[in-house]
């Protein structure tokens, strides 16, 4: 199947949506900044709602203004709705060869990304994912209820779609900017974290597990309830069957 190819790692895009964090934002991007080449960052974007709280905003200009001259950081305010929405929005602003996906609540540990970085510089062309289900990776304070779910889940997907992957939900993943920016995506909500692992998948491009820790977010509150989880299903099912052309979109350039 034909899609963009991305021969080489140049930077990332570090993509964190926010609403009502503060301290967990700014130890995210300290983190990645001081762990990370200053040359492989090409910018953070720092994607806020009308629903993003003034101490979130407060924390986001002072990060502009910390790391000026240094490393650009940007707010975008998003317009489409929900999680999904902001995270497409900055897929589409996205400069960096590669782009990062993951969260503002420490829930994704930010020391994975000099990982990651070392994986898009060997394997550019595929999407480096995090896995909390393999050796040194793991869950701290996560619902037992939600684990056991959580572990069918990915085990039946894994089987419905063939593939051996062990963490196709989790939200924490850098891929190349071009294939990413050359899909229509469709999912708006959390849905949409599955989405960006089955429609790649299903174009044919190749990933690479590397093992993370989860921890739970010790500020703001989770936007996405355990019912809500069930909509994965319908997203597993209507991705399983797309042809590339509906993949990809009109005019793709590959």
């Amino acid at each position: 199947m034909n899609y963009p190819e991305t021969k080489e790692f140049e930077n990332v895009t570090i993509l964190l949506p926010a609403m009502d964090e503060t301290y967990s934002l700014e130890k995210t991007v300290d983190t990645i900044v001081h762990t990370c080449s200053r040359q492989d960052l090409a910018e953070f974007i720092l994607l806020l709602c009308d629903r993003t709280t003034q101490e979130t905003r407060k924390t986001a200009e002072m990060l502009i203004s910390r790391y000026a001259g240094k490393v650009p950081v940007y707010i975008h305010e998003q317009t489409l709705p929900f999680v999904g929405g902001a995270i497409r929005e900055g897929i589409g602003l996205a400069r960096g060869s590669h782009v990062v996906m993951m969260s503002s609540d420490l829930e994704t540990d930010p020391n994975v990304i000099r990982r990651f970085i070392k994986g898009a510089k060997k394997y550019p062309d595929r999407i480096i994912t995090a896995t909390r289900w393999r050796k040194g990776g793991g869950f701290e304070n996560y619902n037992k209820v939600k684990l056991v779910c959580n572990l069918i889940f990915e085990r039946s997907i894994g089987i419905f779609y063939g593939v051996g992957l062990t963490d196709l939900t989790y939200a924490y993943r850098i891929f190349p900017t071009r294939l990413m920016q050359s899909i229509a995506w469709e999912e708006l909500k959390h849905p949409f974290f599955l989405e960006t692992a089955l429609k790649p998948l299903r174009l044919g491009v190749r990933f690479v597990e590397t093992p993370a820790h989860w921890a739970a977010r010790t500020e703001g509150e989770s936007q996405n309830s355990f019912l809500a989880n069930f909509k994965y299903f319908r997203t597993a099912f209507h991705n399983r069957f797309l042809k590339p052309e509906q993949i990809l979109k009109v005019g793709t350039d590959v």
